[in-house]
């Protein structure tokens, strides 16, 4: 029997667009989870969304600065989050006794 007039499929099993793993988030999910923890942790636990929100928003970037297929929730993701961090930390670092102004 002949596949496919002469070109089997032993060669290339898959198509060539399909040829990652498909078992996690794309990078449009992720850059969209990134920014929904980023204005979260602006409210609530902002210790621990800020960082997530990082991850997710680097991580849908695709891991470079480089890249010029920047999404915007990607990056929303990655600058809230880290705004976010830094505003928990000051928070739990809080004013010190002692070393105020007065």
């Amino acid at each position: 029997m002949m596949a496919s007039f002469g070109h089997g499929t032993r060669r290339h099993p898959r198509t060539r667009g399909r040829t990652g793993s498909r078992s996690g988030p794309d990078r449009a999910t992720l850059g969209i989870i990134g920014a929904i923890c980023a204005v979260a942790g602006f409210f609530v636990l902002g210790i621990v969304l800020g960082p997530v929100a990082m991850v997710c928003g680097w991580l849908a970037m695709g891991r470079s600065w480089a890249g010029g297929s920047r999404s915007a929730p990607a990056l929303v993701a990655l600058i809230l989050g880290a705004i976010d961090t830094l505003l928990a930390l000051v928070w739990l670092a809080g004013p010190t006794p002692g070393y105020g102004m007065f």
